[in-house]
C-alpha cells in the first residue's frame, strides 16, 4: 500500500509503533521495522548515552527506517537532539511540548519532524512551525494525554477539517478494525502502543505484560489533569493518585506523590502496585504475548479481510 506516510518514510505498511517509555527500544523497533512498520525508540526512558547506544543497535539489527521519539518536557534535550544528527537518524516524532522549539533545527539537518497533538489548536501550531506529519492521539490513548478527553473518533476529523499535512491516528487502535475505522475517519496511518507494549521484543518487565493481557474494561483511568494527563492501569499507586485527586491535591502535592522513577519502577522493574503503569484502554482487547512481526501482519491482514468485508456490504 503506498499512500502518503508510506511514501514519507518509506515504509511498507502505514503502521506506526508508539515510542514509549520503558517498552520500546531498540528490540521493539527493529523488528517492528523489519516487518514492514516504522518502529520507533522511545527517547523518553533513557539517559542521552543510553540512546547513543539504542539508536546504533537499531541500526545494525535492521537495515529499514526506523524513528525516535523525543518528549521536549524532558531534561537534556539539546543533548538529545545533537545526538540524533551525530547518529544520522532520518526521522524524528516529538512530543510533549512546543514543536516551534526544534522543528526547524531537526529540519535544517535534512530530518523528518512529526508531533504528537491531542486538539486542533496545536495540530495548526505544529504544521505552522514546518512538521512534516502529525499524530493525532484521542483520549483513549496510553501514557500523556489530552485534557480536553476528545476521543479519537471525534478528534480525527476535526484534525482532518483543518490541516493539510499527513495525520495519523492513535488512541484505541490495536486491531485491523480499528485501524480500517481510522483510515474511514481520513487518518493516513496509524500509530499503535499498547498493543506493541506487550510483543516479545517490548523492554517492558514481564509482570507489567502479563498484568496488561489480564486487564478488563475499565482498568485504566486518566490522571493527574494537573501535572501531564496520563492514562494509568489500576493500581494501589493510581489508587493513590486518585483519592489525592478526589482531596484536591495541588500539582506540588503530585508531584510529590508521583516522586522519582515511578514509571521505571513499575513498567521496567515490575513492581505492580506501587509503580506508574501506563496504558491505554484497548488493554482490555489484548490477551497474548507475541512477536511484533506477528502483532503487525494480524492487524494489516485484517485490516484487509475488514475493507473487503466493508466494500461487499449490501445495502
Amino acid at each position: 500500500m503506498a499512500n502518503r506516510i508510506t511514501t514519507l518514510f518509506n515504509i511498507k505498511y502505514p503502521i506506526i509503533q508508539a515510542g514509549m517509555v520503558w517498552c520500546s527500544g531498540w528490540k521493539l523497533a527493529s523488528a517492528v521495522s523489519n516487518a514492514g512498520g516504522l518502529g520507533i525508540i522511545g527517547a523518553g526512558s533513557m539517559y542521552p548515552e543510553v540512546l547513543r547506544t539504542h539508536i546504533q543497535k537499531c541500526k545494525v539489527a535492521t537495515s529499514n527506517p526506523f524513528a525516535v521519539n523525543v518528549p521536549l518536557l524532558y531534561p537534556n534535550v539539546q543533548e538529545i537532539m545533537d545526538i540524533l544528527v551525530e547518529e544520522n537518524v532520518k526521522i524524528v516524532f516529538t512530543s510533549a511540548g512546543n514543536p516551534a522549539t526544534w522543528t526547524s533545527f531537526l529540519k535544517e539537518k535534512n530530518i523528518t519532524v512529526v508531533h504528537v497533538i491531542a486538539n486542533t489548536k496545536f495540530a495548526l501550531k505544529a504544521q505552522e512551525c514546518g512538521v512534516d506529519a502529525i499524530v493525532a492521539e484521542g483520549f483513549e490513548a496510553g501514557g500523556h494525554n489530552g485534557r480536553e478527553e476528545t476521543t479519537t473518533l471525534c478528534l480525527i476529523p476535526m484534525i482532518k477539517a483543518v490541516v493539510k499535512i499527513p495525520v495519523i491516528a492513535a488512541g484505541g487502535i490495536g486491531s485491523g478494525k480499528a485501524m480500517l475505522a481510522a483510515f474511514a475517519l481520513g487518518a493516513d496511518a496509524v500509530q499503535i502502543g499498547s498493543a506493541f507494549a506487550v510483543a516479545e521484543e517490548s523492554s517492558a518487565h514481564p509482570n507489567f505484560k502479563e498484568k496488561i493481557i489480564s486487564s478488563a474494561e475499565g482498568d485504566t483511568k486518566l490522571r493527574m489533569k494537573k501535572l501531564v494527563p496520563v492514562r494509568l492501569l489500576k493500581n494501589e499507586f493510581a489508587d493513590a493518585v486518585a483519592q489525592a485527586e478526589a482531596e484536591g491535591a495541588n500539582t506540588e502535592k503530585l508531584i510529590e506523590l508521583l516522586g522519582r522513577a515511578r514509571a521505571k519502577l513499575g513498567m521496567f522493574e515490575g513492581d505492580m502496585e506501587q509503580g506508574e503503569l501506563e496504558i491505554g484502554q484497548v488493554s482490555a482487547l489484548l490477551d497474548k504475548i507475541k512477536p511484533a512481526a506477528d502483532i503487525l501482519h494480524e492487524i494489516w491482514d485484517e485490516f484487509l479481510k475488514e475493507k473487503l468485508r466493508i466494500n461487499n456490504l449490501k445495502f
